[in-house]
């Protein structure tokens, strides 16, 4: 293989580039010792110790890059344009005279890194990628451009081996390499590989509604995580206060993106389901299809909002407390007017309490025959058990928790307030047994949302209750937000309470929409955003990652699921064709599972590999790998820390895996909401191998592909 004639001089600088890191990170690490840390000085002093602390901490995070490269190309200017040479990384690097020797990625000047193509060429001679290991380059790749380009037709050097490349890819090379790479079972950064398309979403302008359409392996996910990086990047003040937030379906796919933005030295960024969101409560699962559906509709926001109104209740009859040698009366008319009263001055449930308090016992005070202190009266009268009751009935101190609980647990309380809203089968649907102690109850994912709901409408408790939770809501600068094809009216409302300022970034794709609230268009998902400014929308359209073989088998699929969308085209035109393992009794599905286990490892080498199967049997088909010797994990219990992993087909979403083997298509069909989109995502996670494992007769878009199968 010939080496490029720059290799040993390119070399060079990148060793420069990181002595001149190491003494950036020695000057941070110095200015540590310069900053007293001890107690005493004026609040303020220790505000600014402070400060300056986080400060150095955070900069010292920025500079350890671990094993990622901290160079990975190169940019030359055509002399018209300046001539200027600059190098792109991960991190800005400059020498002791404070002068670039790497410029990050995000910056405006790298732009054309990304960006640049033969038509337009935004001012480039050459653009250059390196390959490396760690600190050392194993081969260069250039792409000329212009006058430079013509007598060779736009490449040079030895990085670009696999034939001509595809319109609009830079760095082919570079790219196919790091999509051959083993997974790991994290997700990894992209970006030395960046291609303009993706590039364009990442630097898109800050405000308003950003929604990203991408079919499988077109990098959504990752480019989003970029985008968040560059956003902080550039909107540094006020982001970095304002806060930017990543929601993902689910933990096991927030596990699998965690590295991705420490990896490009932004650690402060909060990663979360929607869960995490609610503080103080345990959710774990979520309902049937059916109640999910319920749960999850945009009716539910006026069925809480009367459930909260039923709670504002005037007394049946008079209030009479004896009181010394009198009785103090409130007639039931009177607390039909405070209630009314508070109704119509607070729009949070709580924070109408102390007023209604406050109007009881004046009430009462007034009834006296003699006249009575206020405070006199509502000292003596607070622990009376009468007047305790009326204000329960009245007007109770809710908890969100307390507020559902109470409403799931009584048929008359749903059905006042489902009346007009829910079907009857519907308020069935929704009640379950009360429990003695709220703080054991287990939430689902679906409850969620109606939580939060909940605590809008009702608001903090009042001071010194401690009741609930008494923080302001957090909202966030910017949100981005993943598999957002799946979310409910009432998740998608939840979101939009967080967004400070209607920024937000929202990716998905329609094709594998599976959950109950599978949506058919993004419509239906912008009509719950929010909407200061007209939303944007852009479509990924190349697939970096599904060898085309594999991709041509879900695009069978596709046609079922979504007809109307259209897949990515991929990328890497080679690839083995998927293979098809058919048995002819139940039983012999573990042992067929397990064959195809063991040859796809053997081929994939260090690669890691899933198992995807309907849920009723991720148990059995792990129970068959344990008895054949194979070490595996289960996504729910151990995530993708291990080199093989059972993972339901509910849990595959967003995830990329070198080689998949999945287990019973018809059995996916039939036990998922959308059986034919999550067939498609089943069909998708593979960036090299897949193999199908089946007794059951295969869905007729497969046949065709089956017939030449062998059948043991």
């Amino acid at each position: 293989m010939d080496v490029h004639p720059d290799l040993g001089a390119e070399q060079a600088y990148i060793d420069r580039a990181y002595e001149c890191l190491e003494e950036s990170r020695k000057r941070a690490s110095g200015l540590q010792r310069m900053v007293e840390v001890g107690r005493g000085g004026t609040e303020q002093a220790r505000y600014e110790r402070d400060v300056i602390w986080d400060t150095i901490l955070q900069r010292l995070t920025q500079l350890h890059l671990g094993d990622a490269a901290l160079c990975f190309g190169r940019i030359d200017r055509e002399p018209d344009d300046g001539g200027e040479t600059y190098y792109i990384g991960r991190i800005a690097v400059a020498d002791e005279s404070q002068e670039p020797v790497v410029v990050d990625w995000r910056a405006p000047v790298a732009e054309p890194f990304y960006r640049a193509t033969g038509r337009q060429a935004m001012g480039l001679a050459r653009r250059r990628h390196f390959a490396t290991r760690g600190r050392q380059i194993l081969d260069i790749e250039d792409e000329l451009f212009g006058s430079h380009a013509l007598d060779i037709g736009g490449t040079n050097g030895s990085g670009n081996g696999n034939g001509s490349k595809p319109d609009g890819i830079t760095g082919y090379g570079s790219l196919i390499s790091a999509l051959e790479t083993a997974r790991s079972g994290r997700l990894t950064d992209i970006v030395a590989t960046i291609q303009g398309e993706q590039d364009e979403i990442i630097r898109a302008p800050l405000p308003g509604v950003l929604v990203v359409q991408g079919g499988p392996g077109t990098g959504k996910t990752v480019v989003a995580l970029h985008r968040a990086a560059y956003l902080l990047y550039t909107h540094r003040f006020p982001l970095e206060d304002q806060g930017v937030l990543v929601i993902g379906p689910n933990r096991l796919f927030l596990g699998y993106i965690e590295q991705v933005l420490p990896s490009l030295g932004e650690a402060g960024v909060e990663l979360a389901v929607l869960a995490d969101l609610v503080d103080g409560v345990r959710v774990r699962g979520g309902d049937n299809p059916q109640v999910a559906r319920i749960k999850g509709d945009e009716r539910m926001t006026a069925f809480l909002a009367k459930a909260v109104r039923d709670r504002k209740r005037p007394l049946r009859d008079d209030l009479r407390v004896g009181y010394g040698l009198q009785t103090l009366r409130v007639p039931a008319e009177t607390t039909a007017a405070i209630v009314r009263d508070a109704r119509r001055r607070f729009r949070l449930h709580n924070a109408g309490r102390r007023y209604v308090e406050q109007e009881l016992y004046a009430a009462l005070a007034d009834s006296s025959r003699t006249p009575l202190e206020l405070n006199e009266a509502k000292g003596r009268l607070r622990s009376v058990p009468e007047v305790r009751e009326a204000l329960e009935r009245m007007w109770p101190v809710l908890t969100p928790v307390e507020l559902l609980h109470d409403l799931y647990g009584s048929r008359a309380l749903l059905r006042l307030a489902g009346k007009g809203r829910l079907a009857e089968d519907e308020i069935e649907a929704l009640h379950r047994p009360r429990v003695d102690d709220v703080a054991d109850i287990t939430w689902t994912s679906d409850d969620v949302p109606l939580l939060d709901e909940a605590r809008a409408l009702l608001g903090a408790t009042p001071r010194g209750k401690k009741r609930g939770d008494e923080d302001e809501l957090r909202t966030y600068g910017h949100i981005v937000v993943d598999e957002a094809q799946d979310l409910s009216p009432m998740q998608l409302r939840m979101l939009s309470r967080r967004s400070l300022n209607g920024s937000m970034t929202v990716v998905g794709d329609i094709a594998q929409s599976t959950g109950a609230w599978a949506h058919s268009d993004w419509d239906e998902i912008l009509a719950r955003l929010p909407e200061r400014r007209e939303p944007r929308r852009t479509e990924l359209t190349v697939g970096y990652r599904i060898p085309a073989p594999n991709m041509a088998l879900a695009t069978r699929v596709l046609v079922e699921a979504a007809p109307d969308v259209t897949p990515p085209r991929s990328v890497r035109e080679d690839g083995r064709e998927p293979l098809m393992i058919g048995v002819e009794r139940a039983d012999g599905l573990g042992p067929a599972v397990v064959e195809a286990v063991t040859a796809e490892l053997n081929e994939v080498g260090i690669g890691n590999l899933a198992v995807i199967t309907p849920q009723s049997l991720a148990e059995p088909i792990s129970r068959a790998l344990t008895e054949a010797g194979i070490e595996h994990g289960t996504a729910v219990s151990q995530g993708l820390s291990r080199q093989v992993t059972v993972v339901p087909v509910g849990m595959v979403k967003g995830l990329e895996l070198d080689a998949t083997v999945v287990v019973e298509p018809s059995g996916i069909l039939d036990e998922e909401a959308q059986g034919w989109r999550a067939l498609y995502v089943a069909l998708t996670r593979a960036t090299k191998l897949l193999t199908i494992v089946h007794s059951g007769e295969l869905p007729a878009v497969l046949a065709p592909v089956a017939a030449d199968a062998d059948h043991p």
